[in-house]
């Protein structure tokens, strides 16, 4: 297939577009690299340097590559700034995303693949996190994306632009030509590893007293590789549909740091931090939905080869992109 990558420059699009290379599709990707690289596209795949609120811009270029599919990951994806610039994700998140399905419904594009996010839950009424859970985001960047999950029920029912929306927390890892390199780093496996790297002087632990075993939050790390081949098997459902990823088990805050040690052989100093507001104990999401109907299967779920993969990425590019 010839799949239309937005934020194919970005952490997880890039080793997207990667693995869609490797199985032989043709790849374009459009990105406005302002949270992306250029060193971050594969050089099999063609870069457009374009911008999704700019209707023109993205119509031009789906009208130009008459592709199959599109593949959309551009999107703002920092909560605590949504949180003081909400008019940033809206326009971003909601309003691009909306040029994008008209870009392609003028194109007679007819199949889109959304990465969303666990957020669009809010504070979960039980974990694992399962799909028939009501959605109550408690920030603006999971209510952008949870407004244009109910835009791409609407183009389903009137455009017959089938979609499919992966909803997920963290990825983590790397392959080896691609990893995470953030222009603003909150993500605690890289945070952490610049420990190790040096780059900083300590890892800040947001609460110890949670009522789980260790004290520290449990989040859910899906290797990003695994994340690949589940948005690649989004690509052959022919009716529109939601899943949920998740490793069903997840990891606490004290044992990421432990591993890291462990993998990086450094010490890692940790300094306790008072909990966030907003941050509960546990979000970890399931993922039998998308297993039973797409035969997704994680082959990397254990944290050691997350952060081993992330590590060796890390030592050959400690500046990341340097771009």
């Amino acid at each position: 297939m010839k799949i239309f990558v937005t934020g194919g420059a970005g952490y997880i699009g890039s080793i997207c577009v990667e693995e869609m290379l490797n199985q032989g599709h043709e790849i374009v990707v459009f990105d406005n690299l302002t949270e992306g690289h250029r060193l971050a596209v594969d050089p099999r795949a063609k870069l457009i340097e374009g911008e999704l609120r700019e209707p023109a811009s993205i119509a031009g270029a789906l009208r130009a590559e008459k592709p199959d599919a599109v593949m959309h990951f551009a999107a703002n994806a920092l909560v605590g700034e949504s949180m003081t610039n909400p008019s940033k994700y809206f326009l971003n998140n909601v309003y691009g995303g909306v040029n994008l399905l008209d870009g392609m419904v003028a194109a007679g594009v007819k199949k889109l693949v959304f990465s969303s996010t666990c957020a669009t839950f809010g504070m979960p009424e039980e974990v694992p996190i399962h799909e028939g859970l009501p959605q109550r985001p408690i920030n603006p960047y999971g209510e952008s994306k949870l407004m244009f999950e109910k835009v791409l029920r609407w183009y389903d029912e009137l455009h017959a632009l089938r979609s499919v929306s992966l909803r997920y927390f963290n990825a983590a890892g790397a392959s080896e030509q691609f990893g995470e390199d953030h222009r603003i780093e909150t993500h605690l496996i890289p945070n952490v590893l610049k420990v190790a790297l040096g780059q900083k002087p300590h890892v800040e632990i947001f609460g110890t007293d949670y009522p789980t075993p260790d004290g520290t939050c449990i989040r859910d790390y899906i290797h990003i590789i695994d994340l690949a081949q589940a948005h690649i098997l989004a690509l052959g459902r022919e009716e529109s549909a939601f899943y949920n990823l998740g490793t069903g088990g997840g990891n606490s805050v004290a044992e990421v740091v432990e591993v890291c040690r462990r993998v990086t052989g450094h010490e890692i100093p940790v300094v306790a931090k008072s909990r966030r507001p907003g941050d509960p104990p546990r979000l970890i999401a399931a993922s039998q939905k998308i297993k039973k109907e797409l035969g997704w299967e994680p082959r990397f779920q254990s944290l050691d080869k997350i952060i081993e993969n992330a590590w060796a990425w890390h030592q050959r590019h400690p500046g990341g992109y340097g771009d």
